[in-house]
């Protein structure tokens, strides 16, 4: 089961499809196979980058089922649960960690406005998922509610089974060095980043346990943070650096999962960068840019050695 002392890299996995638009089975399997060896301490699936919205929840289950008997216990599975009702989300919730999830993870939705009313739906959202542990996702840019370090301190205090913060404000860093300060909050909890992994050096540096994000080259996150817990964040920051440029690309608004699927699929850990509609496609030029700067990391990463 997910704990409190959750860290190192769990990745954002996509959901791979076929150009028909079904699920992807095979490639699932490669590519869980491809996050496991690029070092990741955890998969974390049915995200918002995962297009969970756009499977049903057969499908979800189903896609559940495949990655937790692919990964075979080696690392903990944690699914996206966040539904428009509880109805949806208890269902979904037991069926995922029937098949195996290690915990579930739970935005905010979009309608909330006050501290209490945010409070209050985490009261909520456990009634009816149990006991199982659960990550709160801080996501203000996709969600449009605002977490303060107040109401992350309540529900924390409130709610045993929340054992992880999903840090993703852009960049939220001082709402880390908050959580982090001796007495904020009555139990150390997990705190997992975001953001593409585009600020992860200081997010590490203000107390962050690692990452809970995509990028098509984990192995980067995974390099930044084991350099920082084992005391040498400069190395950790110089392979940094080599990727930050295709991790800028990235993050661009309505393209970045166009991206990180075609770089996915270049690298072979998928066979096709298809999204289920309604999704951004790569242009022409795009697909250019892209490779222009995947060659220019390989040839700056042989230069680091």
């Amino acid at each position: 089961m997910l704990d409190e002392g959750a860290k190192g890299v769990y990745v954002i996995a996509v959901t791979p499809f076929l150009p028909d638009g079904a699920v992807d089975m095979a490639s699932t399997d490669r590519m869980v196979d491809f996050y496991l060896d690029a070092g990741a301490t955890g998969l974390t699936v049915l995200g918002i980058m995962g297009e969970a919205p756009k499977l049903t929840e057969a499908e979800s289950t189903a896609f559940v089922r495949r990655i937790v008997a692919r990964v075979a216990g080696r690392v903990p599975v944690i699914v996206g649960v966040s539904a428009p009702g509880f109805a949806q989300m208890a269902g979904l919730a037991k069926s995922v960690m029937d098949c195996g999830a290690a915990g579930v993870m739970i935005a905010p939705p979009g309608h909330l406005r006050t501290d209490d009313q945010i409070v209050g739906y985490y009261h909520q959202a456990v009634e009816f998922i149990g006991d199982a542990p659960f990550v709160v996702q801080d996501f203000p840019l996709v969600t449009g509610v605002q977490m303060s370090v107040p109401v992350i301190t309540r529900i924390v205090r409130d709610l045993p089974t929340c054992v992880c913060l999903k840090h993703e404000d852009w960049p939220g860093l001082e709402k880390i060095g908050a959580l982090r300060k001796e007495g904020a909050l009555n139990r150390r909890i997990s705190i997992l980043c975001g953001n593409g992994g585009v600020f992860l050096p200081e997010e590490m540096a203000r107390g962050a346990d690692g990452a809970m994000t995509g990028f098509a080259y984990p192995e980067m996150m995974v390099s930044v943070v084991k350099n920082h817990l084992n005391g040498t964040p400069d190395r950790g920051r110089d392979l940094f650096d080599a990727y930050l440029p295709l991790a800028r690309f990235e993050q661009q608004p309505g393209l970045g999962l166009a991206i990180r699927k075609h770089v996915l699929m270049k690298r072979g850990v998928i066979a096709h960068a298809t999204q289920r509609r309604p999704g951004a496609a790569l242009s022409a030029a795009g697909v250019a840019e892209v490779e222009l700067l995947m060659g220019r990391l390989e040839r700056r990463l042989a230069e680091l050695g």
